[in-house]
């Protein structure tokens, strides 16, 4: 029997999930949660084989309850199962400790076998996003040499840049945070795509997250230093 939590902030769904292991004779709903801070609640007092989690809450992401829980219940297999398909959010869940990111147009029976394949040791993570994990995965040293000398191309407000553009900050968001205009951060991103060869936003987001030079749980800059 596969005690299972549902957390998602859309009661319809999260009712029409409940129903769908309800009708299988080996899966137990022990819940369903709204909101981060009911999702670490139960979570904790429900201990549940497999929490299916979801991305954006109101009170936060699914990130945030995944840290906390697997904190306090570190056997808990979270697979989240959102809306979202995109890189920085299935490497962010993965390092966050995540087993498993699958999309919510996933057929009824994929979503089932793929949830028991949990028991035996398999991932639930599509061909194709499994295929993104391994791409990120697979840089040679000398690949790593040459972010090395492309990023020492960065001027130190550049590189501020790239970090909150890793983060998923928009060029608002940006100058706001970085005390400068929409303008200047336009020019930096121009700057930073020349410099590091990319053609677009996105590919300056997947740089930065591939490569490790920010992850959700590090708020401050890597290459800040501290003044004496």
């Amino acid at each position: 029997m596969i005690n299972i939590l549902i957390v998602d902030d859309h009661v319809l769904f999260r009712e029409g999930l409940s129903s769908l292991f309800r009708s299988q004779p080996d899966f137990n709903v022990l819940g369903e949660a709204g909101s981060v801070r009911e999702a670490i609640a139960l979570a904790l007092h429900l201990r549940p084989d497999v929490i299916l989690m979801d991305f954006s809450m109101p009170d936060g992401t699914g990130l945030d309850a995944t840290r906390e829980i697997l904190v306090e219940h570190p056997k808990a297999k979270i697979v989240f199962l959102t809306m979202h398909e995109d890189d920085e959010r299935l490497f962010a869940a993965i390092r966050a400790g995540a087993k498993g990111f699958l999309v919510k147009n996933i057929p009824v029976m994929q979503l089932l076998e793929s949830l028991r394949g949990l028991q035996v040791g398999e991932a639930p993570i599509s061909r194709t996003m499994t295929a993104r994990i391994l791409e990120a995965f697979s840089q040679t040293d000398s690949q790593k040499a040459d972010d090395a000398s492309a990023l020492e191309l960065l001027t130190d407000r550049e590189r501020e840049v790239l970090i909150e553009l890793g983060r998923g900050g928009t060029n608002r968001e940006i100058a706001n945070r970085l005390f400068i205009s929409d303008n200047t951060v336009k020019n930096h991103i121009h700057n930073i795509l020349e410099k590091l060869g990319l053609s677009n936003r996105r590919e300056v987001i997947r740089y930065a997250q591939q490569r490790g030079l920010i992850s959700s749980s590090q708020p401050t800059n890597p290459w800040h230093k501290p003044s004496r």
